[in-house]
Parts: structure tokens; C-alpha cells; sequence
């Protein structure tokens, strides 16, 4: 379906607030596109106006800091998480998940930050997220404010996102660095297709106990409080106490609800070992 709408690309912060400030409610912040284009097209979403942030000074790439940890920008492609030395030796369980989203093309241009303000129930970054206790830096002309991930969701393709306010950066804390993890994704398919259920695990070097789950409440949830001295299936029934699955054409609630009991006690297993 063809659509007629503006393009534009900023170049600096301050332009990039002037814009949303001025036609915030009509824009659509275009990051990698594996999202907003296919919408686009498929008349699922009608901007006025799209923005490139990509382009934008700073917005590129990831860093670290001492002081705050893992800095993924907005313009952070997946890819760049994969790449990057840091996060694979200190981050295995954000790399882990970077590595389960679609195929290495669509890696290249989708960003992190384009998969989590997307908002879907089964986004594959925000379950490492969720257990990595990150934060969403979010900015406007108004100002900043950081948000937790836990925090983040509000509903399907919901966020605490405002109009005129950009996802600039998330932060990974310097405290879960070296935390182990790792995430299991059911697909119908082999492949690249989308997942049916995704649970993260992190474990804490004080020996904290985190679960991330995606495609089985209208968001991605984090299940925490939980400590490695517990056994596994106090740390399942915790899991099935916060889920709340439904029955699609993907897969029925009960099929979803055995699924992720099984992820969780293979992956409490693994962390363990």
C-alpha cells in the first residue's frame, strides 16, 4: 500500500527534540525500519512524518563506562551488539538473545532500541533486558528521565514513551556484568520465525535469580526475587504465577504454559552447571 508522508533526518539532539516537540503526536522515529516499513506497507501504520535518528550525532553504536555500564544508543544495531567484545564476554545473555532475532540480515539494520519501544508481547531483546535490571534513557525538549525496563511496558505495542520524547540510550548497569545466563526461544519453524515462548535466566554473582518472558502476558514480564538457593520448582511456580498466556493461532495457553516450566528447569540447569 502506497502512503504519502515526509522524511526527515536530523542531525543533531536539539533538532531531533525541536521536531517531536512540534509534530510529535504525527511522527514515527525510524531506527532500522524492520518494523515501521513493514507496517507502513502493510497499512498498519500511517505516519505524517518519519524520522531518521540514525543520523543523528551520538546516537550511533555502543559503549561502555565504568561509571554506568553498558550504553547501547538508539541507533545500536543488533549486529553491533554481537560484535562487540564487551558485551559477549560480560553480557552473554543480552548476546544470547541478539542471537535468536531473525536472520543476520535483518540483524544488521534492526536496532535494539527499535526492538523494544516496538512493544511486542514477543520481543527477543527485552527478556535479557528485563533480567539485566537495564534502564530506558529517554529524552525531549522537556528534559531526560530513565526508566526501568520492568517499568517500560505498559500494554501490546505500549510504552511510557510520550509523543515528543526519543529512547536515546539504554543502560545495562556495571553491576550485572558477568552475570551468567542464557535464553530459550520455542518457534514453530526452524529458523528465523517469531517466537511462540522466550525465557531469559540471569544469575547474579551475589546469586539473585531473574527470569525474562516474552509471548506470555501483554508484555514481557520479569520474574524476580528469586535466589539459586531455591529449588527448581519453587522458581517454576513463581514463573506460573506471573505469566498469563493466551490461545492464538501460534499456539494454545497450555501448550505455552508446559513450554515455559520446560525452559525454565533446563535453563536453571545450565546456569547452575
Amino acid at each position: 500500500m502506497l502512503q504519502n508522508f515526509q522524511y526527515t533526518a536530523p542531525r543533531t539532539r536539539a533538532e531531533l527534540h525541536a521536531i517531536l516537540a512540534d509534530r510529535g503526536p504525527d511522527a514515527c522515529l525510524l531506527g532500522g525500519g524492520t518494523d515501521l516499513l513493514a507496517n507502513i506497507r502493510g497499512g498498519l501504520a500511517y505516519p505524517r512524518i518519519v524520522v531518521d535518528v540514525k543520523k543523528v550525532e551520538g546516537f550511533a553504536g555502543v559503549a561502555w563506562s565504568a561509571q554506568d555500564g553498558l550504553l547501547i544508543r538508539a541507533g545500536a544495531t543488533i549486529n553491533d551488539i554481537l560484535q562487540d567484545a564487551r558485551v559477549r564476554s560480560d553480557f552473554a545473555l543480552l548476546a544470547a538473545c541478539a542471537r535468536d532475532l531473525a536472520s543476520h540480515q535483518v540483524r544488521n539494520r534492526a536496532t535494539v532500541v527499535g526492538n523494544v519501544v516496538n512493544a511486542s508481547p514477543c520481543s527477543d531483546m527485552a527478556p535479557a533486558l528485563l533480567c539485566l535490571q537495564a534502564r530506558a534513557a529517554i529524552s525531549s525538549r522537556r528534559g531526560e528521565r530513565e526508566v526501568a525496563f520492568k517499568e517500560f511496558f505498559k500494554g501490546v505495542k505500549k510504552t511510557v514513551l510520550q509523543p515528543d520524547e526519543v529512547l536515546e540510550r539504554i543502560v545495562v548497569p556495571a553491576a550485572s556484568a558477568g552475570a551468567r545466563g542464557d535464553y530459550h526461544k520455542l518457534k514453530r519453524i526452524n529458523g528465523h520465525d517469531l517466537g511462540i515462548v522466550g525465557v531469559a535466566i540471569c544469575l547474579g554473582r551475589n546469586g539473585d535469580v531473574r527470569l525474562g518472558v516474552s509471548s506470555c502476558a501483554p508484555t514481557p514480564i520479569l520474574v524476580e526475587d528469586l535466589h539459586d538457593s531455591l529449588s527448581a520448582e519453587a522458581v517454576v511456580r513463581a514463573a506460573m504465577k506471573a505469566i498469563s498466556p493466551i490461545s492464538d493461532v501460534r499456539a494454545t495457553k497450555e501448550y505455552r504454559e508446559h513450554m515455559v516450566q520446560m525452559f525454565v528447569r533446563r535453563l536453571l540447569d545450565e546456569v547452575k552447571s
